[in-house]
């Protein structure tokens, strides 16, 4: 079974704010790999299937510049398929020149990480198969160890790189938080997730369906840190993919007993954590 589908509770996609559209279309495409799905003078909508979008840009108006040590955005993960298309995609970030920021293996898994033009994070990795990774108890056994660069780039050797394989799925978001108690709170008792790793009292790692880790949260930009502007640019909002319609009701109802505000658009449900960052309950 995936950890990215039915019935599992998981982020499908993510939302920016954007000061330079074209700017970062063009970064999405070029370096990334995405197509453009849908777009207009002031959206776009990112796809790696010609589908259904994995990533939204949206401009911002009256754009301020990016804040520093918020909560909000840390990182969002595209998971591909094999280690191969990571070789392909490590092989083509190295030929770009783009800047990478780091490169690890945490056991469940290897990861690339760089930044978009906008400051933010990224992280494109592949797993390892579920019955390698090691539990202790409720705990998934993961670090931050040095990534066999060469090992991934000799795996991709006979893989052409075209764009982000169409298999690509987001993998996971990592959030900058004010706090944890109240923030795991909101993840765990309100939205459903469980806790599968902690970073002593700095980072938590919470799934559903006994994935590694399907949100992160972390208070590395400070306990107390503020909440981005609405003009920031950074997250808007992630969508957060629901089983059911029963489902997603009980959410809600669970998280307005928490006191947590919500409304309802469309077809979707908005809320923010106690850390401020928005998140779309969809089906």
């Amino acid at each position: 079974m995936s950890f990215h589908e039915y019935p599992n509770l998981y982020v499908e996609n993510v939302t920016l704010k954007v000061k330079s559209l074209q700017k970062m279309i063009s970064f999405y495409k070029d370096i990334i790999g995405f197509q453009v799905l849908e777009q207009t003078d002031s959206k776009a909508a990112l796809t790696v299937d010609g589908k259904s979008a994995l990533l939204y840009l949206e401009t911002l108006e009256e754009a301020e510049d990016k804040r520093v040590r918020t909560t909000g955005l840390y990182h969002f993960a595209l998971l591909l398929p094999t280690r191969e298309d990571l070789g392909a995609q490590l092989q083509h970030l190295l030929e770009s020149g783009y800047p990478l920021q780091g490169a690890s293996d945490h056991n469940v898994s290897e990861a690339l990480y760089l930044g978009d033009p906008e400051g933010n994070g990224i992280e494109i990795y592949r797993d390892r198969a579920a019955d390698e990774w090691a539990w202790e108890g409720e705990f998934v056994k993961m670090d931050t160890l040095q990534l066999d660069a060469q090992g991934v780039l000799d795996a991709g050797t006979n893989k052409e790189w075209h764009g982000l394989p169409k298999e690509t799925k987001m993998g996971h978001i990592h959030l900058h938080v004010a706090e944890l108690k109240e923030t795991a709170d909101f993840y765990v008792e309100g939205l459903g997730f469980n806790i599968v790793q902690k970073y002593g009292t700095q980072a938590f790692f919470i799934s559903t369906g006994k994935y590694h880790h399907h949100i992160g949260l972390n208070t590395w930009n400070g306990v107390g840190a503020p909440a981005q502007k609405e003009n920031n640019p950074g997250l808007k909002y992630f969508d957060l993919k629901v089983p059911s319609n029963d489902a997603r009701e009980e959410i809600v109802a669970r998280l307005e007993s928490m006191g947590a505000g919500i409304t309802k658009m469309s077809d979707a449900y908005y809320v923010k954590d106690p850390s401020g960052n928005t998140i779309r309950l969809v089906l």
